[in-house]
């Protein structure tokens, strides 16, 4: 079997395009299930939110193995199997009526379908399809999708509950995302063997896992990645009802999250276009210093719509800007034989990150009343991030210069 003439690097970025506009872009949909999910489950917050925490826990321990099977296997069978998984954990999100139902449907089920189709596996498909003078920029066009997908997916997911009641809107998500499947399909599995067995070298997987750990710059990048994932997935979760609870409507929240997603495309964008002319570590130390600024911004200012919004504009900017810099400095310093697998231990602190954001979210507001503390704990955070991304060491590795003979 060979791979056909139209199967051009870039066909294959318009197709991992879309995959991860459905998979991203309904995942960040979920939030606007809280209070409607709450209110006929009898569920508090914490209940919701602690599913949507185990999700995100769900999705970073599974990323570095479904990533290692990537790397070894291809990315086309992992794909095709995360759409069946994805859109089997919508369906049982919707039949779920306790809270135990609820984490196995929507912390395990769609975590483990959202690790196979979203970053760790697709950057790292990417990564050893483009070289490495356009690897950046590709990288930001594909969280450029994700961003899509956000601006797409909320009001579209919004429209569905408005018009059919939450359980209406979970059943066509799901069969929305069914659809990454077939997609997924189009990309032949022995070609992207092809193109993985051409990039690597004889290093093993425990090899490779050995040197990045004792690499002091691959773990400070991933102690940043935890604060990454702290900040999106609060945010994501709990500002439609933190919107909700300042007394507007929820239009004001969707249409919030919607302009994150939105103006997160030209950030991913920008994101991947400076990485390929400036320091990615610094880039990154700037973006948690610009997100830590705007949270306290957003708080001391008397809440408006305007408000609401120019802080979604300003944190959709760098919303996702983190991605490709984060995987482009990995795939920078230790090369793309094993890009998936480090990515998604990186990507792990990235969900631990989650899981705390969207669990502390609903826990301090059940414990307080308020979200003002988490917002504290989030520009704390974010001014951290920044400083421990300042000594990052962003050289490729000596053995790097070594090619083995054709």
């Amino acid at each position: 079997m060979t791979t056909p003439a139209w199967r051009t690097p870039p066909v294959v970025l318009a197709l991992c395009g879309i995959i991860i506009t459905l998979a991203m872009g309904t995942r960040m949909t979920l939030g606007l299930f809280l209070q409607p999910m709450t209110l006929e489950h009898g569920w508090t917050r914490e209940t919701f939110a602690f599913a949507l925490a185990l999700q995100n826990l769900t999705l970073g321990v599974a990323s570095p193995l479904i990533g290692a099977v990537a790397d070894r296997f291809g990315s086309v069978r992992v794909l095709c199997a995360g759409g069946v998984l994805y859109a089997l954990g919508l369906l049982a999100m919707a039949a779920a009526t306790t809270g135990w139902q609820l984490d196995l449907a929507t912390g395990v089920l769609s975590g483990i379908g959202q690790a196979c189709t979203t970053y760790t596996v697709v950057l790292g498909l990417l990564g050893r399809t483009f070289p490495p003078e356009r690897r950046s920029m590709v990288f930001g066009m594909a969280s450029a999708a994700g961003s899509i997908g956000q601006f797409l997916m909320v009001p579209y997911a919004g429209s569905l509950i408005a018009h059919f009641g939450w359980l209406g809107a979970l059943i066509a998500l799901s069969i929305t995302t069914l659809l990454i499947t077939p997609l997924a399909a189009l990309l032949l599995e022995r070609g992207v063997q092809q193109t993985t067995a051409r990039s690597g070298a004889a290093q093993s997987a425990m090899a490779a896992l050995r040197e990045a750990f004792a690499h002091r710059g691959y773990l400070l990048l991933t102690a940043g990645y935890f604060v990454c994932g702290f900040q999106l997935a609060f945010i994501t979760v709990h500002l439609p009802s933190y919107v909700n609870d300042l007394g507007f409507p929820a239009s004001v929240g969707m249409t919030a999250l919607a302009l994150v997603g939105l103006f997160n495309i030209f950030g991913s964008l920008a994101s991947g276009w400076l990485g390929q002319r400036y320091s990615k570590k610094n880039l990154l130390a700037a973006i948690y210093f610009v997100r830590a600024t705007a949270v306290a911004v957003f708080i001391a200012l008397p809440a408006s719509p305007a408000t609401i919004w120019t802080f979604a504009v300003v944190m959709g900017l760098v919303w996702l800007a983190t991605v490709p810099l984060t995987s482009g400095v990995i795939g920078q310093i230790f090369g793309t034989a094993w890009l998936s697998t480090l990515s998604g231990i990186a990507f792990l602190s990235h969900q631990l990150g989650s899981f705390m954001g969207v669990w502390m979210g609903g826990w301090l507001f059940d414990q307080t009343g308020s979200y003002r503390l988490m917002w504290m704990v989030s520009i704390v955070l974010g001014v951290l991030a920044a400083l421990v991304n300042l000594p990052v060491d962003e050289r490729p590795l000596a053995r790097l210069a070594v090619r083995p003979a054709a």
